[in-house]
C-alpha cells in the first residue's frame, strides 16, 4: 500500500511540474522549434552530456580507492545502470542500487560504499557552487533581460549552500578519522536501545564512516574534486551547446549559471527529474537570457532527452548483461 501511495504521489507531482511547464505553451511553434535546431549544435551537446559519465566513473574510482580495489569497468557499468534506474524510479533510486551493485561485484562494503555516494554529491554541491561564484565574480554580463527576483534567489541560495557544503566536508573529515570512536559513541545507545540493535547500529556508522576515507587523502581528494568541475564543465557546455542549437543567446560562462536551477530542478524526486528538470531550464532560459518561451521549452525537452535516453538504454543493456530485470532492481533484488 505504501510503495502505490508513492507511486501515486510521484506520478501526481511529475505531472503537475509539466502541467507548469507547459501552461503557456504553443505546442506547434515549439515542435517548428525543435525541427529547426542547429544539428551540429545538438550532437556536441550529445556527446559532452553522455562522456560525463565516463568521468564520473573515473571520480568515482578515485572515491573507492581506500575501500579496495575496483575494475574501471565494473565502476563505470554499474554507474550508468544507477543512472538509468533514476531516470526510469523515483526518488533517484539509482543512487542506492549502484553502490549496492557495485559492493556485490567488488566484494567492498555496501555502507561504506554508499558513503562514497554522499561524498560525490557534495563534491558536485561544490563544484556547481565554485562555477556559480567564477560567473558572479568574473564572468557576470550584466544581462538586461534577466529577471533580478530569479537572480537573487539563486544568489541567495549559493550563498547558503556554501557554508554547508563547508560544514559537510568537514563533518565527513572528522568521521574518516575517527571511525572507532563513532562506534564507540554510537554503542552507548545500548542505554536506551536493545543491546543487539546498538551495535549493528555502531558498527554500520563506523562503516559509514570508512567511506569517507578519501576525504584524508588530500592527493585523491583533490584529484576527485578536480574531476567533479570537468563533470559539471561538460554538463554545463551540453546546456550552452543545446542552447545555441535553438538560437539562443547563452555565452558559454552562461551555462554556469544555469546550472543552479537546473540542480534544484533535478533534485524533484520524480523519475530523472521529469517536470522538475524541464521548468527549471525555461525558467532560467527565459529569465536571464531573453529566450522565447516556446523556443525555451523545446530545448528543455531536447536536452532533457539528451541527458536521460542514453543512460536508460545503455543502462537497461548492462543490466541485461548483469542478468537483471528492471522489476527486480525496483525490488531491491540485484543478486
Amino acid at each position: 500500500m505504501r510503495n502505490i501511495l508513492r507511486t501515486v504521489i510521484v506520478i501526481g507531482l511529475a505531472v503537475g511540474l509539466i502541467a507548469v511547464f507547459l501552461r503557456e505553451a504553443d505546442l506547434s511553434r515549439v515542435w517548428a522549434s525543435m525541427l529547426s535546431a542547429r544539428m551540429d549544435y545538438l550532437l556536441l551537446s550529445l556527446l559532452l552530456t553522455n562522456a560525463t559519465f565516463i568521468v564520473r566513473a573515473e571520480r568515482w574510482h578515485y572515491l573507492l580507492a581506500p575501500l579496495g580495489k575496483t575494475r574501471f569497468w565494473t565502476v563505470f557499468r554499474t554507474t550508468v545502470i544507477g543512472f538509468g534506474a533514476s531516470a526510469l524510479l523515483p526518488a533517484r533510486a539509482g543512487e542506492v542500487i549502484r553502490p549496492y551493485l557495485l559492493a556485490r561485484r567488488e566484494g567492498l562494503s555496501v555502507t561504506a560504499a554508499l558513503a562514497t555516494i554522499l561524498l560525490e554529491r557534495i563534491l558536485d554541491l561544490a563544484a556547481v557552487l565554485v562555477l556559480l561564484a567564477a560567473f558572479l565574480i568574473w564572468f557576470d554580463p550584466g544581462l538586461e533581460a534577466r529577471d533580478l527576483a530569479v537572480f537573487s534567489a539563486i544568489r541567495f541560495g549559493g550563498l547558503v549552500m556554501a557554508p554547508v557544503a563547508l560544514v559537510a566536508m568537514g563533518v565527513m573529515f572528522f568521521m574518516a578519522g575517527h571511525p572507532d570512536q563513532l562506534h564507540t559513541w554510537v554503542l552507548k545507545a545500548q542505554a536506551i536501545l536493545p543491546a543487539r540493535f546498538a551495535t549493528i547500529v555502531a558498527g554500520l556508522a563506523q562503516t559509514f564512516a570508512e567511506g569517507f576515507g578519501v576525504v584524508r587523502q588530500w592527493p585523491r581528494l583533490v584529484a576527485a574534486m578536480a574531476w567533479s568541475v570537468v563533470v559539471w564543465l561538460m554538463i554545463a557546455g551540453g546546456i550552452w551547446s543545446a542552447s545555441r542549437a535553438f538560437g539562443i543567446d547563452m555565452p558559454l560562462t552562461g551555462s554556469w549559471l544555469m546550472l543552479a536551477p537546473l540542480v534544484v530542478g533535478v533534485a524533484v524526486p520524480t523519475p530523472g527529474g521529469v517536470g522538475g528538470f524541464h521548468e527549471a531550464y525555461r525558467i532560467g532560459a527565459t529569465a536571464f537570457f531573453a529566450a522565447d518561451n516556446d523556443t525555451a521549452i523545446g530545448a528543455a525537452i531536447v536536452l532533457h532527452a539528451f541527458s536521460v535516453v542514453p543512460a536508460i538504454a545503455v543502462g537497461l543493456l548492462f543490466m541485461v548483461q548483469e542478468g537483471l530485470r528492471l522489476d527486480g532492481v525496483a525490488r531491491g533484488e540485484l543478486g
